[in-house]
């Protein structure tokens, strides 16, 4: 009998182990988790004071999500420049800036209310506007017409985006590609089709890609929680699977860099009680912000090597599917901004800055440069802040 028993446990815990595999699988978990398991954070020195929070929140903002009627859209924008309005007004970081949104609008959803009012909100001192894109079966050419002319059209009408200080004739920008396909990502060749699509980024004038992570997706990197430039293969996908990270005192080794989100195993929130679910930095109703999801960001510890007391945390969301609303613009994202002002920000531990992609960008380059201090003072450290931001209308 006891051998019988033996046997049966074997099985169960065989079938087990193995229904934890599949979903491992399904869900991709075993592109990254060599590296999570890997990786180590250094420790902070005694006498380097405080450690520096840089928060920034990228959003997908997609007003025409689903294709609705175009008086849906206009709701979408009204109501989320409304209760963003009130909501990040309440709260500021230890330099005074209140919570900054940086909206990766879709270039193929292109309307002129829609921006003229996120405009208007990122003027009165809550955020900036970027590039985002979805694109199939496209070329380096058809990339470049589009990337061109809607940067220009961000610039020369909305305020958005600023000139590049090395190459005035292109303008600087921040990407965050559709459907998570950066350079022709995807296993089965959608939602991309440009293999040098990092080049072309670089070229074009993007500083930065804020795309990942994109867990569960297949579009995955194996290199996780890092600020990092990939070089490009022009002939091969996924070039950035692969990079150099970036470190105080080094120069820049690569076509473009990628500033990544956390992204980490849950052990607190497990699915049957056993399997750990996948902290991805994605803020949305099924996956509400939480104070221990922000420790799990915090824990990340994503940083530019050299410089650990600055620590750098990227979350991302769609903000304009009105499911979602409630988490990014009620209860649940009052708690957080008032949880990380709590614990986040008591000047002695930590220090909170809240930080739009680029002004993300600009402190990574300082840190980059061997800059030390307080990050606040590098927020406009290469790119100065554009017309559109409450900084760039008043000047």
């Amino acid at each position: 009998m006891p051998l019988v028993l033996v046997l049966l446990a074997l099985v169960l815990v065989t079938a087990l182990l193995g229904a934890v595999w599949l979903e491992m699988r399904r869900k991709h978990i075993d592109i990254w988790l060599g590296a999570w398991l890997r990786q180590r954070r250094p420790a902070v020195a005694a006498d380097a004071g405080p450690v520096h929070v840089m928060f920034c929140f990228v959003d997908h903002f997609e007003p025409k999500w689903g294709r609705p009627q175009r008086p849906v859209e206009d709701e979408r924008v009204r109501t989320w420049c409304e209760r963003y309005r009130q909501l990040a007004s309440r709260h500021v970081d230890a330099d005074g800036v209140h919570p900054q949104h940086s909206f990766f609008y879709p270039e193929e959803e292109y309307e002129k209310e829609h921006l003229d009012a996120l405009a208007t909100l990122c003027s009165q001192g809550f955020g900036e506007i970027e590039v985002h894109l979805h694109h199939d079966h496209d070329t380096a050419e058809g990339l470049r017409e589009k990337i061109n002319r809607f940067g220009r059209i961000l610039h020369e009408r909305h305020g958005a985006l600023v000139p590049d200080p090395k190459h005035p004739e292109r303008l600087a920008f921040g990407f965050i590609h559709g459907n998570w396909a950066l350079d022709n990502s995807r296993h089965d060749g959608r939602w991309c089709g440009v293999n040098n699509e990092i080049q072309v980024l670089a070229e074009l004038g993007c500083y930065a890609d804020f795309t990942m992570p994109s867990a569960p997706s297949d579009t995955q990197t194996p290199k996780i929680n890092s600020i990092y430039y990939a070089t490009d293969d022009p002939q091969r996908p996924r070039s950035h699977d692969t990079g150099v990270d970036v470190e105080a005192g080094r120069p820049a080794s690569g076509d473009l860099m990628l500033i990544q989100g956390p992204l980490a195993l849950n052990w607190r929130d497990r699915k049957w009680g056993l399997m750990p679910r996948t902290e991805n930095s994605d803020v949305r109703a099924s996956s509400p912000p939480s104070p221990q999801r922000t420790d799990l960001w915090v824990q990340q510890h994503i940083h530019v090597r050299g410089r650990p007391e600055w620590v750098f945390i990227k979350v991302h969301t769609h903000g304009a599917q009105e499911r979602d609303m409630d988490s990014l613009l009620g209860e649940p994202a009052q708690t957080m901004y008032a949880d990380l002002g709590q614990r986040y920000n008591d000047g002695q531990r930590h220090v909170l800055h809240y930080v739009s992609a680029r002004e993300m960008y600009n402190i990574v380059k300082a840190a980059e440069a061997g800059e030390k201090g307080n990050p606040h003072q590098y927020r406009d450290y290469v790119l100065p802040p554009p017309k559109s931001s409450r900084a760039g209308a008043q000047a």
